[in-house]
């Protein structure tokens, strides 16, 4: 395993993220186990290259924003959603894992989420685009300077898309505005107000 230190920091933001290359399947399971108890560390596994990541409070904010967004939507609109936060994800044969920002399963839990979300603040050093794709996760939603993309799988690549295939009511431009606000408190009331 060798140990390419890359610090992807950005303008004063604590983010922080390092690759290691040459790491087996093996190597990734066992350093996830080990460190499940190291808070807020997230892992990137592609096909022996790992990323390590650890989000900064800008970070946490908008993805708490937006999935507290999503849940009001969802209960106001009587959708069944179920949120599973940043579990783990990893199928061995195709050599990825990933621990989602959020990820939400609609109506049942599955293998995998319908729904991940990604918060971009700071580069990523590997493409969790890719990783999902070989996952199979059916839409993936990455915001990034306020603004959200929604991609799709389809066929084996990923496509953006005006509206989410789980969501089609939901209106991204009202929860784009909401998620930008800078308190939280007040993202969700005008979110709410804005839905009834």
């Amino acid at each position: 395993m060798n140990l390419k230190l890359e610090n992807a920091v950005q303008q004063q933001v604590e983010e922080q993220r390092f690759l290691l290359s040459g790491v087996t399947w093996e190597q990734y399971e066992t350093l996830r186990a080990t460190l499940d108890d190291f808070p807020g560390l997230r892992m990137t596994y592609l096909e022996g290259m790992l990323e390590l990541f650890m989000p900064s409070e800008e970070h946490e904010d908008i993805k708490t924003t937006i999935a507290r967004l999503l849940e009001l939507y969802a209960i106001e609109k009587n959708v069944r959603l179920y949120g599973y936060g940043s579990a783990t994800y990893r199928k061995k044969a195709k050599e990825r894992g990933l621990e989602p920002d959020e990820c939400y399963y609609l109506n049942t839990k599955k293998e995998f989420p319908d729904i991940a979300i990604e918060v971009i603040v700071t580069r990523g050093l590997l493409d969790k685009l890719e990783v999902y794709r070989g996952l199979g996760v059916p839409e993936v939603w990455i915001w990034q300077q306020g603004q959200l993309v929604i991609y799709h799988l389809s066929q084996e690549n990923y496509e953006p898309a005006t509206r989410s295939e789980f969501l089609p009511d939901l209106d991204l431009d009202l929860l784009m505005r909401c998620a930008s606000m800078p308190d939280q408190h007040d993202a969700v009331v005008a979110f709410r107000d804005a839905l009834q």
